[in-house]
């Protein structure tokens, strides 16, 4: 771990397309990381995320024809650390609750009652909004893995290009419950990134209410 700081790991965090394919992350750095990466907050504390990590020689094989033009990270790269939202995160509530109880965060009684309330907004709540929070919370889950990542001295890259269908059942995941955010390719860079510019500030940040219908100082090029 290099133990730096946030605008630190922000600052020198690149997208990698290839990696020294001569490192190996332990399972156990991984689980460390994947635990820290699961302190993103969640709608209602759901969380939804879930990770598939392909590190194997005969997985990572099984996935390479459908992941398109990133076979190169996919083939250097540590790991494939597939971001998926669980569909059937929202009948998780009760037993987050619980354990919340458990842990001593509350007490029963405030449980049963938050519980209800809880439930009754997701039972109001249309099912594509769901899925579409499920997917918000699975990805703020994914960035900051990449973060820590970065602190942990390694380097990644998130693809969302490939053929989610064909990587679900490469993997043997079912896809009516499971839906794939990103890949994030984790390892070591062998090459330096490419450098890719950003907005102005002042192009995609408005205060309070629009004076001109858009948000930013400048007008959007159409």
């Amino acid at each position: 771990m290099k133990d730096i700081s946030l605008k630190q790991a922000i600052e020198s965090r690149h997208s990698i397309k290839e990696f020294d394919p001569n490192i190996s992350i332990p399972h156990e750095t991984m689980e460390e990381m994947i635990k820290l990466a699961t302190k993103a907050p969640s709608s209602l504390n759901l969380q939804p995320w879930r990770f598939v990590v392909v590190d194997s020689d005969e997985a990572k094989a099984a996935i390479r024809d459908h992941v398109h033009f990133n076979t190169r990270q996919l083939d250097t790269s540590s790991a494939f650390v597939l971001v998926l939202s669980d569909n059937n995160h929202i009948h998780d509530l009760d037993r987050i609750m619980q354990q919340n109880v458990k842990e001593g965060y509350m007490n029963q009684i405030v449980k049963v009652e938050n519980t209800k309330l809880m439930q009754s907004l997701i039972d109001q709540t249309p099912k594509e909004l769901m899925y579409a929070q499920g997917m918000m919370d699975s990805a703020m889950a994914a960035m900051q893995f990449m973060l820590i990542a970065k602190d942990f001295g390694f380097d990644t890259n998130p693809i969302g290009g490939f053929d989610r269908a064909s990587v679900l059942q490469a993997l043997n995941i079912d896809a009516e419950r499971y839906a794939p955010v990103m890949f994030i390719a984790i390892g070591i860079a062998a090459k330096e990134h490419y450098p890719s510019s950003r907005y102005d500030v002042s192009e995609v940040l408005t205060y309070n209410v629009s004076e001109t219908t858009f948000v930013g100082t400048k007008k959007p090029t159409l």
